[in-house]
């Protein structure tokens, strides 16, 4: 009899605290940072329900990387549908992304650039740098190398390191905008001091034919040699071959570059 009391008395107690519970946005965010999931989803199932768009999209993501609850990309795909309806930018990000890719979705191109255009419209870099890549390759647009370029350039100013390289490359092969070494140069660079193995592979033939650069074996040496670091296959191969042109010297200089380089998170290359 005890026992029943104290449980019927527990049970008064919790419905007593779930009655006073009042929702929290940036409390759900202090336990999701904490990964404390259930506290967060406490406060932002709740606030989802009523129609919060962040919340929304804070669901949409637990759901879609299985942070607290089962992964389910049908329910991560409507909570971001929900979210990025009101125009939540990350919302309508992500949900370009599951149908992009066919999670939670069937795939779907046109929907995919339809979500990816209004984030990007917002300037949202991953929205601008994935739109881009839609009218580079021609899927669910029309393929138009101009418009990619556009949204490469909006994105790579934001500092992406993807959408510089992918500019870099358009500017190497003259795709959208008039071929310029020296402009592919800038941006396969900036992508390259982010540790961006294509650029950094890229950056190194530049440096090893004199395009848009002068011509330096160490430095080429220098950015195969951190390509093939970063996981890039062909880097190595290239890398051997120029050292067959360089002296034990150079080899030498460039590989206490390659370490000062790196020691300086790419701040001191040269």
């Amino acid at each position: 009899m005890k026992n029943l009391i104290t449980l019927i008395f527990s049970l008064l107690v919790s419905f007593q605290s779930l009655a006073e519970f009042k929702p929290d946005f940036d409390k759900g965010l202090e336990a999701y940072n904490s990964r404390d999931y259930e506290t967060a989803l406490l406060h932002w199932v709740t606030l989802a329900n009523e129609g919060n768009a962040s919340a929304q999209t804070k669901l949409g993501v637990m759901y879609d990387y299985g942070l607290g609850v089962l992964e389910n990309g049908k329910t991560a795909v409507k909570w971001y549908t929900k979210a990025a309806e009101q125009g939540d930018v990350r919302a309508q990000t992500n949900l370009g992304v599951m149908y992009d890719y066919g999670l939670g979705v069937l795939e779907n191109n046109k929907t995919a650039v339809k979500w990816y255009t209004k984030a990007a419209e917002q300037g949202h870099a991953d929205a601008q740098y994935n739109l881009g890549m839609k009218y580079d390759n021609g899927e669910g647009v029309l393929e138009n190398d101009k418009t990619a370029v556009k949204w490469y350039t909006k994105a790579a100013e934001q500092g992406l390191e993807g959408a510089q390289f992918s500019l870099g490359w358009m500017y190497d092969y003259g795709r959208g905008v008039l071929e310029n070494d020296k402009t592919a140069v800038r941006w396969y660079t900036k992508a390259a001091e982010q540790g961006f193995a294509m650029a950094q592979f890229e950056l190194g033939l530049k440096y090893a034919l004199g395009e848009g650069v002068l011509t330096s074996d160490i430095k080429a040496y220098m950015w195969w040699n951190f390509a093939g670091f970063n996981g890039d296959k062909k880097a190595a191969t290239n890398k051997d071959i120029i050292a067959k042109r360089m002296t034990n010297e150079q080899i030498a200089k460039a590989q206490e570059l390659s370490q000062r380089c790196l020691d300086s998170g790419y701040k001191d290359c040269s």
